[in-house]
């Protein structure tokens, strides 16, 4: 069968986004699945302000599943439980034509596994692989007894998945669509009235609300500790609706100039005007890399936490720009070295040697083009990829759910 061979009114995609870098994927997903059906697809589900803005009604918000580490998710435990439950419910009821989980594995999974045991004749997708080639790789067994297909984003990804008997297909990284690398500075400097003197620097401290509670605090004291040497410094902050007000309180005193941010095009112009980034880690790394931005990547976790991934974690970087060059082209200044003085020492360093400079951007233009930047867009393989296994899913299937392992 093919993608074309779906019923007359279209299929039903229950989508699950569960932060900001997946609505993102998934508002790509929903209009390249538009596209391809003639506007013949309904979509329900969890997602954000993108996947919203694309005509989802969210089950419930979605800032309720930002979290992430151990030690921060315990106290939202009950509240996820009681979510998970209420997902897998109207999954069970609406009976869609598949179900895709968009990253977050925390809750995504457990969505995944309860409708396998309720409905197991419901199609089950993942989109974005787990990061098996980093850590835990056992998590590939886990997968295979669970999901009828997975979508990775990154060309090495399926083997680590075929060889378990899951269906995996590389559709490339949707981040090369976002339009990091076709902002426009000017356009951004007159807007925001900058002098032709004034020096960008982009400030990120990420989406979720304990990364800006750690990070923006050092980020302040960074730009207190540049600004003596670098007078003309303009600080721009994009951010998203789940932490704008959050950050927002945090900028006000902030002892440059600071534009905070919001929305995708003012973001990717703000990163054209600028000279230098000081980002945490996060997909917001690969839009710098694309938007050939030199960058020093922060970041900090609870000490608990991070003593305990350091006893799984298989990787010598953070960063999926280092990790692809398999050196570090991007400074990580992590944990204890997370601090004012370094990340002042780094994001000067930058600002002030070309050299520093052009070795970044050079370093970075093999790594758009392994992300799958030209070429069909990863949003339409991806949606493509699931029409298919929707098409390829029997009707009998629905009712010979037990067959399944």
């Amino acid at each position: 069968m093919t993608m074309t061979d779906t019923a007359d009114d279209g299929p039903t995609l229950f989508l699950i986004a569960g932060e900001p870098s997946g609505d993102a994927l998934g508002a790509r997903l929903m209009a390249a699945a538009r596209r391809l059906t003639g506007d013949r697809v309904r979509f329900v589900g969890i997602g954000g302000e993108k996947m919203i803005a694309e005509g989802l009604v969210s089950l419930f918000p979605m800032g309720e599943l930002t979290l992430f580490g151990i030690f921060e998710l315990l106290p939202h435990l009950p509240n996820l439980i009681r979510r998970i439950d209420q997902t897998v419910s109207e999954i069970t009821r609406l009976r869609p034509d598949a179900v895709v989980g968009i990253d977050s594995p925390g809750f995504t999974v457990r969505v995944a596994r309860k409708v396998r045991a309720a409905s197991p004749g419901i199609p089950l997708i993942h989109y974005v692989a787990p990061t098996v080639w980093a850590w835990k790789p056992k998590r590939a067994a886990k997968y295979a007894a669970i999901y009828d297909h997975l979508l990775a984003v990154l060309p090495f990804e399926p083997p680590y998945f075929l060889r378990e008997g899951l269906p995996c297909t590389f559709v490339g990284h949707s981040v090369v669509e976002g339009g990091a690398g076709r902002g426009d500075g000017t356009r951004f400097r007159e807007r925001h009235g900058l002098a032709p003197t004034d020096r960008v620097v982009a400030m990120l401290p990420g989406s979720r609300k304990g990364e800006v509670s750690r990070l923006l605090p050092d980020f302040r004291a960074t730009l207190e500790m540049l600004r003596p040497t670098h007078p003309d410094l303009v600080a721009v902050v994009p951010t998203v609706a789940t932490v704008r007000d959050r950050v927002a309180a945090a900028v006000a005193d902030w002892p440059v100039r600071t534009l905070l941010l919001e929305g995708d095009a003012e973001k990717y112009d703000a990163f054209a005007a600028a000279e230098a980034a000081l980002a945490a880690s996060g997909t917001v790394a690969l839009e710098l890399a694309l938007a050939r931005l030199p960058t020093v990547i922060a970041y900090r976790l609870n000490p608990v936490t991070v003593a305990l991934y350091r006893r799984l974690i298989r990787v010598k970087y953070v960063n999926l720009v280092n990790l692809m060059l398999d050196r570090m082209l991007v400074p990580e200044l992590l944990q204890q070295d997370c601090r004012p003085d370094r990340l002042a020492a780094e994001l000067g360093r930058l600002l002030d040697e070309p050299e520093a400079r052009r070795m970044q951007i050079d370093g970075v233009a093999e790594v758009a083009r392994w992300l799958g930047q030209g070429g069909t867009p990863p949003s339409e393989r991806a949606a493509r990829t699931i029409l298919d296994v929707i098409a390829d899913h029997r009707p009998n299937d629905r009712q010979a759910g037990e067959q399944r392992p």
